[in-house]
């Protein structure tokens, strides 16, 4: 069956705009639903078009820029030891949840930086944020300058994953994009896979500055592509007027309601019990400023950071809790893989991110597989429903792991994981833009990537606060006596769980491996809920159309000299 395209044009950026001062939700009506290999349209694809040499230095840009803020955010953990060593800290808990906390609460921001500001002066300061707090990190000398710094890198990082994604959605088509979505996510899977042992080995010689200032030299190729050679249009007006047209309010709403979150999970079960006012005051304030944000965006705001349009479609909404729920269960599985590997197996760090790295060398080519199914199917359904399966399959295998499984088992059956979380992270892209105008691309981005960062802060959090629950009840009541500061002390002995003697040292072990188990369980009904909100979205063609307001120079300068000759 052939269903027409929604009716959107090249230049239909200036009708948007006008209906969106109007007062009209700018959306696309959703056509009845079709087969997942119904083509878009009547007739054959568009020929695909060739793209010039500075198309291809700005996706070097981007993957460099993507490369970058990917090695950071996983290098750090491993040399996070010697940091918080040489400079005398304490609260080490804050040097990655600085850059968590940054990047969350920045993010919806960057669409809106992006549509008044322009592409390449969002993207150059971006760059320039993380290349500021990188080199700010490097020359720290204690742990409150340390936290700052990353907090300053991680707004920079942040912004670069929303920005390189705005870009992408500009220069390519949505039918067409998926191969280059699989590069992006080949960098960063390959950025994740060496990030700890890079991390690790700066640490053991002793130059973990250089961890951070390795960072400049790279950062200043990208921002001097980018610079040169991403030539798009530049919105024109004062920088006073540019500024008075961001939406300040909204600005502040969701900056203090997605930090007030972070704080609360960050401090929960770890600083303070879960029942404290230090932990639910944030929390609650936190999620009914979110609510808050997202009410005054629907009903106030004249150039919304999220306009409501982007979830007033059943299939973009369906993608964009399919885009939360996906990190919730990632991260928590490589967060708390490592814990299962070092208690339960008695591994080293090193070892057990050795073992960890199964699931990366599956992620990569399954991001690869699903991008070349959806372009050669025009479908995105098949591959978001084969991802929650294999991911609700892995999360129920892993929970049958003990502290005595084989290797095989422990390495081998998380890798299904590793399965399923590559068709998920190539695929919830679609099913949030197929429905949209690609007037609304800025927007739909920069709220994407805050869903897939503010999601991971959840999934450590959701872990945390199961696995310390379990413990309580699950360790050896004389053990859990000699930590009269709870779990989370006897947590930070698991290294030497391997020097307990015996019968101790198994029922230890043993406990580890019947909590996580929980973990896992509660994964599976996570992911259960990513397979119902799945069942939402429709089978929508891809836009085969970008907007032109943000293409290339380039582009359109070969235009003019065919249309002249």
């Amino acid at each position: 069956m052939s269903v027409a395209l929604p009716t959107l044009k090249h230049a239909s950026s200036s009708s948007a705009e006008l209906s969106m001062k109007a007062g009209a939700p700018l959306v696309a009506e959703e056509p009845a639903p079709s087969d997942d290999a119904a083509p878009a349209s009547e007739g054959a694809d568009p020929a695909t078009p060739k793209r010039g040499l500075y198309f291809w230095l700005v996706m070097l840009a981007i993957c460099t820029s993507v490369f970058l803020s990917a090695l950071e955010y996983t290098s750090v953990s491993t040399a996070l030891p010697t940091i918080v060593h040489d400079l005398q800290g304490e609260d080490f808990v804050w040097v990655p949840s600085a850059y968590v906390l940054a990047a969350t609460a920045l993010l919806p921001a960057t669409g809106g930086v992006a549509q008044v500001f322009g592409r390449r002066v969002s993207m150059i300061a971006v760059l320039a944020l993380f290349a500021l707090g990188s080199a700010l990190c490097g020359a720290a000398q204690n742990m409150t300058w340390l936290i700052a710094a990353r907090a300053v890198q991680g707004a920079g990082g942040g912004g670069i994953l929303s920005v390189t994604g705005i870009i992408i959605a500009d220069l390519i088509p949505l039918r067409e994009r998926a191969p280059f979505i699989a590069l992006l996510g080949l960098t960063w899977a390959t950025a994740c896979a060496i990030g700890p042992s890079v991390g690790g080995a700066l640490a053991k010689e002793g130059q973990w500055r250089w961890l951070f200032y390795l960072n400049l030299p790279i950062n200043g190729l990208a921002a001097a592509l980018v610079f040169f050679f991403l030539r798009v249009h530049s919105p024109r007006g004062s920088f006073v007027d540019k500024m008075k047209r961001l939406d300040w309010v909204g600005n502040v709403l969701i900056i203090a309601s997605s930090s007030a979150c972070v704080i609360g999970l960050t401090w929960g079960g770890v600083q303070f019990p879960w029942t404290s006012a230090h932990v639910l005051a944030p929390l609650i304030i936190g999620v009914v400023g979110i609510l808050g944000f997202l009410v005054y965006e629907a009903l106030v705001a004249r150039e919304p950071l999220v306009p409501f349009s982007l979830i007033a479609n059943r299939t973009s909404l369906s993608g964009y809790i399919q885009t939360f729920l996906t990190p919730v269960v990632v991260v928590a599985v490589i967060y708390y893989l490592p814990t299962y590997y070092q208690a339960c197996k008695l591994a080293s760090p090193l070892h057990a991110g050795v073992e960890l790295l199964a699931i990366c060398l599956v992620i990569a080519p399954m991001i690869v597989i699903s991008g070349v199914s959806i372009t050669r199917t025009k479908a995105y359904r098949p591959q978001l429903w084969a991802g929650w399966a294999f991911l609700m399959l892995a999360m129920g295998a892993m929970s049958t792991l003990t502290a005595d499984s084989s290797t095989s088992a422990s390495v081998g059956i998380p890798a299904l994981a590793g399965v399923g979380a590559g068709f998920l992270y190539q695929a919830t892209y679609y099913p949030v833009l197929a429905p949209l105008p690609v007037a609304q691309n800025a927007h739909a981005m920069a709220l994407f990537s805050f869903c897939r960062v503010f999601a991971g802060v959840w999934g450590v959090t959701i872990g945390t606060a199961v696995l310390q629950t379990q413990l309580t009840s699950r360790l050896p009541a004389d053990f859990l006596a000699a930590y009269p500061q709870g779990v989370a002390a006897a947590y930070s002995i698991i290294p030497t769980i391997a020097a307990l003697p015996e019968p101790l040292q198994t029922q230890v072990r043993a406990a580890f491996a019947d909590a996580i188990a929980v973990v896992w369980r509660v994964m599976v009904g996570i992911a259960g809920l990513g397979l119902l909100a799945s069942l939402a979205m429709r089978s929508l063609p891809l836009h085969t159309d970008v907007d032109e307001r943000w293409g290339l120079e380039e582009k359109r300068e070969e235009g003019l000299a065919r249309e002249s000759a």
